[in-house]
């Protein structure tokens, strides 16, 4: 259901109030006088700054400006037959004032169950207690994909038509997912968002989307909750072949609008150093969507309700800049007091949040989770419905540690196969991938530090000085191998 589907619906439903969270006030107060023309009402729109209006109209009412002045007129307007739409913009910051209070409280009660409907307009809007149960809240002005699409044809007609540099490389399916990534912004937003991709360096491709995820990591992510990361191809991952297979299969879905319904996320469990972490960057890589980490460090406040509301708007956020990959690494550490014995019940009110938004939210997020410890992973977050799938990223084989050697040798220059990497991936049984690439890091500064060209040997030699985490936590590391096997968790 779009804004004006929502709004139409609720002023048929004759609710008293409606507060409409909004940065686009002229888009809103459109998208409300076409509602009220449909539906036969007479329009009025007010401001400090206008007054109180009639329709599109420019001229006021007589010394409009002043609220209570406004809301005298208002008054005597709602006594006619006719029923009525009146749309106030910021008026909620002259509620702590006991006479506009008084006068806007009088006029919602008789106006209740009349056809007459009060429509509040601001960007975050706090109601008074005692107001606040009579109103309906909902969110306007972003554009749907139609209408971005005809800002976006519209924004490069403007654009070639004062310069004939611009160049568009922009397929179908490029366009549809440009579309989708301007999602969630302002109509305003938008032609900013267009105008800086074209302004860059005068051409409009692919490599824009990109351009498109900032902006809007700028534009809503205030508070710093969400850190942006950048995504990893596949090929940058040893093993993981069961992960990369489901992701795959997924893929499409995740963008198309067929009966097939988006993938919503999945878990990743197991040890340490086993390449979670960075699954999680190869999985927003393979669906083509940005990937932002949430920081539990901002997300926590010693103040009574600020951890709560933190993650509320974290998560209104990541709708916004939906098509996106939300990672929560080291889950277990959100909910880590969830018995709410500890924190006053801090955690148990999280966890309760972000269970019902898991499994509520209609946005395409993809929820890529990883956890080290099982033990505080509340039963409820393991259920059928908050994850698609659970997978459990064991030590690696010696076939995988062979690939995870090479990766890393690679990435440093070298060449594989100028190295004896059977012979290495058979000497470090019980190691994470983490330790693999730390036993490459080393042999670098030892070769250097000696004065000599890196060799197998250099490996070799930090491999035999390392002891893996497999033997220093070896009866975790069994546990946690054991509990995934019981369960038939499925191997990454």
């Amino acid at each position: 259901m779009n804004f004006e589907d929502e709004i139409s619906l609720l002023i048929k439903s004759r609710y008293p109030l409606v507060q409409v969270d909004t940065i686009d006030e002229d888009y809103v107060l459109g998208q409300l006088f076409r509602v009220a023309q449909a539906q036969g009402m007479t329009f009025y729109s007010w401001s400090l700054s206008k007054g109180l209006r009639i329709g599109r109209n420019e001229n006021s009412f007589y010394k409009t400006n002043d609220p209570v002045a406004m809301l005298r007129i208002a008054n005597d307007l709602v006594n006619e037959p006719h029923p009525s739409v009146f749309s106030l913009c910021d008026f909620d910051r002259y509620l702590a004032d006991p006479a506009p209070a008084r006068f806007f409280k009088d006029i919602l009660e008789r106006i209740k169950g009349s056809p007459t409907t009060v429509v509040l307009l601001s960007s975050e809007a706090r109601l008074p207690p005692d107001i606040a149960p009579l109103a309906a809240r909902i969110q306007g002005g972003y554009p749907d994909e139609k209408e971005i699409l005809r800002e976006v044809n519209r924004a490069v007609a403007e654009f070639k038509s004062s310069s004939s540099a611009l160049q568009i490389d922009v397929p179908p399916e490029v366009l549809k997912r440009m579309v989708k990534a301007l999602k969630g912004l302002s109509l305003q937003q938008v032609r900013n968002a267009l105008n800086i991709c074209m302004l860059k360096d005068y051409r409009l491709d692919k490599d824009d989307i990109q351009e498109i995820e900032k902006f809007k990591k700028d534009a809503f992510d205030r508070d710093g909750v969400l850190e942006y990361f950048g995504s990893e191809h596949k090929a940058d991952i040893a093993g993981f072949d069961n992960l990369k297979r489901w992701v795959s299969d997924r893929r499409n879905a995740f963008f198309s609008d067929g009966p097939l319904p988006p993938p919503k996320g999945l878990l990743l469990l197991g040890v340490q150093g086993c390449g979670k972490s960075l699954a999680a960057k190869v999985i927003a890589g393979e669906l083509g969507i940005p990937l932002y980490r949430l920081d539990l460090t901002r997300l926590y406040s010693k103040y009574i309700g600020e951890t709560e509301e933190n993650l509320r708007k974290a998560l209104a956020t990541v709708e916004r800049l939906a098509p996106v990959c939300l990672w929560i690494d080291e889950i277990e550490k959100i909910f880590a007091a969830s018995s709410g014995d500890i924190d006053g019940g801090v955690s148990k009110r999280v966890l309760g949040t972000m269970l019902t938004w898991m499994q509520e939210r209609k946005d395409r997020s993809f929820i890529a989770a990883t956890s080290n410890d099982i033990n505080n992973l509340p039963p409820e977050l393991l259920r059928k419905g908050r994850f698609d799938e659970i997978f459990f990223a064991d030590l690696p084989d010696r076939a995988v540690r062979a690939e995870i050697l090479a990766i890393h040798l690679r990435k440093r220059g070298l060449n594989p196969e100028d190295f004896d990497v059977p012979a290495l991936a058979a000497a470090c049984e019980g190691f994470s991938g983490a330790e693999l690439e730390q036993a490459v890091i080393s042999a670098l500064y030892s070769a250097s530090g000696a004065g000599e060209k890196i060799a197998s040997s250099h490996v070799m030699e930090q491999i035999k000085l390392t002891r893996p985490l497999s033997v220093i936590k070896a009866e975790a590391v069994d546990f946690l191998r054991n509990w995934a096997k019981e369960r038939d968790i499925l191997p990454v």
